[in-house]
């Protein structure tokens, strides 16, 4: 009896891997049951050396640069979700190649080494699923995994025994090589059907946002405080300071943007979105609630509806990515609702040993809050985005904002927080990167309007500059080899925590041009010129943009 070839075998594999990963779609989609490929990505990407994850998105983010493949924090999702579907594709290869071995080695029957090569799969599924500690607790995703992968077995196994039979029946190679060949172009077919099936009743019964409570519009009345009105955004001690009135300095209404200027609040689908997960978890807020536990005189356990009957306070409040790197847009503002922090933790009885807070979410994400964050009135337990619940991308139903920090030290889907009295290492930390993220002093060049110059014939240059909690007082731009030109900024800007936007009008000279930008915070100090990567404290160096007038 001829055998069957390995590298069949593995086509086979590959091809049947991807009606099983829209089928484990579909499900995840109607009953948010576990989605294999990403869920072992995430898992690798858990595992896998800091400095190797670190090289990764380097490279992603540095290839979505060179071909200008749009918005950063997208475009990184969809490549990486290529990647694990790429991963699961490959997996399916040694799925195949392994039942046609078991069966040569064993000499069991095929179908039998199918069911065999299929429970060893869902042992090594249910293993990482364990470790992500994803829904493991239910007996019916034990059930679900192990009837896909038995079932995939058994396909596998069933094809390769058919194609044997043929090889046996017909002498002629050529008959037995059309016979081979019309049952892989079938089997493509079917499984294209079976893809396109699955992403169809997908997209027709999966689960929406706001089944789960995200995207919602927010019950409860928020005022939104305007840039006066620092009080409820400013720390009882070290107050913030407000950026300088300089000379060129005008209030927002008296001046516009310039054309191409992203906007002061960033929408919820333009936010950047940055974290371990290639897609993220969908938490339904009825059956969500925060753990409290630690060093406190009432831990306890809180929903939602819990958290959101103490006052609400909407900040507007300017985020940035570590990863960001100098002109990025891995950087959003937007109006974040949530309760102080520190109102929860007075409320609880925060022990006077206790020493930090460990936030840690749903996704294995940790950070570590310091007590300094802690009892800052402006660390925020955050569960609305611009009027709305969080969306799912964004950490719904919680998440933490803390002042002058990095995106890095904020987690959310938060499911835990603890009080401890010690300062333990929060994810990122532990993988080299900067244990402070302090934000470094910001300042882009978004646009350069040659084609909307003004009355005048002055062409309008424009961007954003930001430092963290600390304010803009100037922001300056050079043109060739011309000296540093102060910009207008548009102040006040909508909160101390937010961006800046500042504007020059130039008068060009025709040709070609480098213009940069630097930026001194409210304090004093100046943008660093040094150009450095993201890795450990975030990347810094002058914005550069090159036109032709």
């Amino acid at each position: 009896m001829k055998e069957t070839n390995y590298g069949t075998a593995g086509l086979i594999g590959g091809i049947t891997s991807l009606p099983v990963a829209a089928i484990l779609y579909l499900a995840n989609q109607v009953a948010v049951l576990p989605f294999v490929p990403f869920d072992f990505f995430d898992w690798l990407a858990r595992i896998l050396p800091g400095n190797l994850i670190t090289l990764t998105i380097d490279a992603i983010v540095g290839l979505i640069s060179l071909f200008n493949l749009g918005n950063t924090g997208q475009t990184a999702k969809i490549i990486e979700q290529i990647i694990a579907i790429s991963i699961f594709i490959l997996g399916g290869v040694v799925f195949g190649i392994a039942i046609a071995w078991f069966a040569k080695s064993t000499r069991q029957s095929t179908i039998k080494s199918g069911i065999i090569v299929g429970l060893i799969f869902v042992i090594f599924t249910l293993v990482f699923e364990f470790l992500l500690e994803n829904q493991m607790q239910s007996i019916l995703v034990i059930i679900w995994l192990a009837a896909v992968s038995v079932t995939w077995g058994i396909l596998v196994s069933s094809l390769l025994s058919k194609l044997r039979a043929s090889d046996n029946e017909h002498s002629a190679n050529d008959v037995a090589q059309k016979e081979r060949r019309d049952l892989l172009v079938r089997l493509a077919a079917g499984s294209a059907g079976v893809v396109l099936g699955s992403l169809g009743f997908s997209r027709l019964f999966g689960y929406q946002e706001r089944d789960l409570g995200a995207n919602v519009p927010l019950a409860q009345s928020t005022s939104i405080p305007t840039p006066n009105q620092a009080e409820a955004i400013q720390p009882t001690s070290q107050p913030s300071p407000q950026p300088s009135q300089t000379e060129i300095a005008t209030t927002r209404d008296n001046i516009s943007p310039t054309p191409g200027t992203r906007p002061e609040l960033t929408s919820n689908e333009e936010f950047y979105r940055i974290d371990i997960n290639a897609r993220p978890p969908a938490i339904n807020q009825e059956e969500w609630q925060l753990r409290v536990e630690g060093l406190f005189d009432t831990p306890t356990d809180l929903s939602l509806e819990a958290l959101m009957a103490y006052p609400a306070i909407t900040q507007a409040i300017t985020l940035s990515c570590i990863s960001n790197r100098v002109g990025g847009d891995l950087i959003g503002t937007s109006n974040w609702t949530g309760l102080r922090l520190r109102d929860l933790l007075a409320d609880l009885g925060l022990k006077a040993e206790a020493n930090s807070l460990v936030v840690e979410a749903t996704d294995g994400f940790f950070e570590t809050v310091v007590m300094e964050d802690m009892l800052d009135p402006r660390t925020l337990l955050v569960y609305g985005m611009n009027g709305e619940t969080l969306p799912i991308d964004h950490g719904f139903p919680l998440r933490i904002y803390i002042p002058n920090r990095y995106g890095m030290k904020q987690p959310k889907w938060i499911t835990r927080i603890a009080a401890v009295d010690n300062e333990p290492e929060g994810y990122w930390v532990k993988r080299g990167w900067s244990k402070e993220a302090i934000p470094h002093i910001v300042s882009v060049i978004d646009s350069v309007a040659t084609e909307q110059p003004t009355e005048s014939g002055l062409v309008p240059i424009g961007g954003i500059a930001w430092a963290g909690d600390r304010g803009i007082s100037k922001v300056e731009v050079q043109i060739g080899e011309e000296p540093w030109t102060e910009t207008t900024l548009r102040t006040p800007p909508l909160s101390p925590l937010t961006w800046v936007q500042w504007r020059y009008d130039w008068d060009p000279i025709p040709g070609n041009h480098e213009i940069l930008v630097r930026a001194t915070d409210g304090l004093g100090n100046q943008q660093i010129e040094e150009k450095s990567g993201a890795r450990p404290d975030g990347a810094t160096g002058y914005h550069q943009y090159l036109v032709n007038a």
